[in-house]
């Protein structure tokens, strides 16, 4: 799932008061060979900020041409805090349908908070997790991150969320790995073409190996 329009406020560049962004990522991974779309919205406001992201996999084969197989949502709402610069409230819902059948609701919420490294800022999220079914409450961390090169001719984004959640073939809990590193090369303001690479660990069901699932894109921000 793909949420990399960068969160602009933890970022610094709180002169830009909202955008959004089409990507288009063609899936060649193990047995994808399908079309994802990502359509994302950042907005910001006086108490802090929006953003939201639908996801499209076209997989549903019918009549010779592959259809939506699968929608996925995720909106989280920002509240800033008075007491340190840079720190953040938000709760967050996530949903979705596979095939016509619901993914099942995901709760959040937590605080967040950007942390930079040198000239490298990531903003994090400590969150707890509720998803529909589980068995007791669960925890993620969620890294986001965003930086230019080359004069902003190449940007490197992307995300990390680690969380746990119910095991599937065993009682208790596992770790589940996410993150999905993207690379672009900007044509001006408007136009970029680059990849991404899925890298993920326990979140396909019963299956514990790690995954690798890379792309081609090409994004267009309005």
């Amino acid at each position: 799932m793909r949420k990399l329009f960068i969160l602009i406020l933890a970022l610094g560049f709180s002169a830009q008061l909202s955008a959004q962004n089409f990507q288009f990522h063609y899936d060649f991974g193990e047995d994808r060979d399908y079309v994802t779309t990502t359509f994302e919205m950042f907005k910001l406001d006086e108490y802090g900020a929006t953003f939201w992201f639908v996801d499209m996999d076209y997989n549903n084969r019918h009549d010779g041409f592959k259809s939506a197989s699968l929608s996925y949502l995720e909106i989280a709402r920002y509240i800033n805090l008075p007491w340190v610069e840079g720190l953040s409230a938000t709760l967050q819902y996530n949903d979705g349908l596979v095939g016509g059948f619901p993914l099942g609701p995901i709760w959040l919420a937590g605080g967040s908070y950007p942390v930079s490294i040198g000239n490298f800022t990531i903003n994090t999220d400590l969150l707890y997790r509720h998803a529909y079914n589980s068995d007791a409450p669960d925890v993620q961390l969620t890294a986001v991150w965003f930086h230019p090169f080359l004069d902003g001719k190449i940007s490197f984004a992307g995300f990390l969320d680690i969380w746990t959640q119910d095991d599937f073939v065993e009682d208790g809990k596992e770790f589940v790995l996410l993150t999905e590193p993207q690379l672009w090369y900007n044509f001006g303001d408007h136009l970029s073409l680059g990849t991404e690479l899925e890298i993920s660990k326990n979140f396909l069901p019963a299956t514990d190996d790690l995954e690798l699932m890379p792309t081609l894109g090409m994004k267009w921000q309005f």
